[in-house]
């Protein structure tokens, strides 16, 4: 871990990252690619000190209420966050300024903020997007290793659904004759279907691999799968999408589940979702309206 000292929080998106690089181990981590420009070791956490004070700062001078997102680059509950509380002290500052808040996660550690999850959702807009890759606990053990586990999470979905949150999953990645089968797919949509998750991202059964994300994957490949990093290398090349050949098969499995269930499957449909602000009316605002309709 080691601190720096930031210019500013949000992007221009209004999302966020209080820390850069992860802990988490998850061997397909798309964030390591090099385009990303991350000068340190991916496992040293670097920590924006000032995060808290520019983010409360920025939701001041906001003229407009909006989604205010975090964890498309790093998940915000690594381990670390139990210790320094970053995300929390900034759902504070979201619940008090009063805007929505969204974000993408692997741990069931959010639990731990459901009862500021819960205020902000009653008040605008709460949507905790989590990822799902296997519904298989030992291959979730080799391909995430120091993440909550997919039963966790799993468990963490159904909480956030009796607490009234609604939740968003990604279905990604997809690895190529790892994960990708109908039986893999069909588990973890019986999950989304148990734990009434308003949609589910998926942009196709397969990973991108990218200079820095790649090499780290083909060396997890040769540690836990033997042979596979060379049928990588025979089928895909250098390839940025390395797609599955069941693809076309399970992508209609995933449709036509969805649509059954009741599933919100078009993933524009779920990001407008994701980025339009609510805010919902007060106790006070429901008794005049009750009032007025006497």
């Amino acid at each position: 871990m080691h601190f720096v000292t930031a210019k500013g929080i949000l992007s221009p998106k209004n999302g966020m990252n209080l820390y850069r690089g992860c802990s988490h181990g998850c061997i397909y981590c798309d964030s390591r690619s090099r385009c990303y420009h991350m000068e340190h070791a991916f496992e040293d956490i670097e920590v924006k000190e000032n995060a808290i004070d520019l983010l409360e700062h920025a939701l001041r001078h906001k003229r407009k209420k909006c989604m205010i997102g975090t964890g498309s680059m790093t998940d915000p509950y690594i381990p670390l966050e139990t210790k320094l509380g970053n995300v929390r002290k900034a759902l504070e500052l979201i619940y008090e300024y009063g805007f929505g808040f969204t974000v993408i996660t692997k741990s069931a550690r959010i639990l731990r903020d459901l009862d500021l999850l819960q205020r902000i959702n009653q008040k605008t807009k709460c949507v905790v997007q989590m990822t799902l890759t296997t519904c298989d606990e030992d291959l979730c053990r080799k391909l995430e290793p120091n993440v909550s586990t997919t039963g966790e999470r799993f468990a963490a979905l159904k909480k956030l659904r009796d607490a009234g949150i609604p939740a968003v999953v990604w279905l990604s990645p997809i690895l190529p004759f790892i994960n990708d089968t109908e039986e893999n797919i069909s588990g973890i949509l019986d999950m989304c279907q148990e734990a009434k998750v308003y949609g589910i991202i998926c942009f196709g059964m397969g990973l991108t691999l990218r200079e820095g994300n790649r090499e780290y994957f083909y060396e997890q490949l040769d540690r836990l799968f033997p042979r596979m990093k060379e049928r990588y290398i025979r089928e895909f090349g250098n390839q940025y999408v390395a797609g599955s050949p069941h693809g076309n098969d399970l992508m209609r499995l995933f449709h036509e589940r969805c649509g059954r269930c009741g599933i919100v499957h078009n993933n524009d449909q779920i990001f407008q979702y994701l980025q339009t602000f609510e805010e919902k009316a007060s106790a006070s605002q429901l008794t005049l309206w009750n009032m007025g309709q006497d």
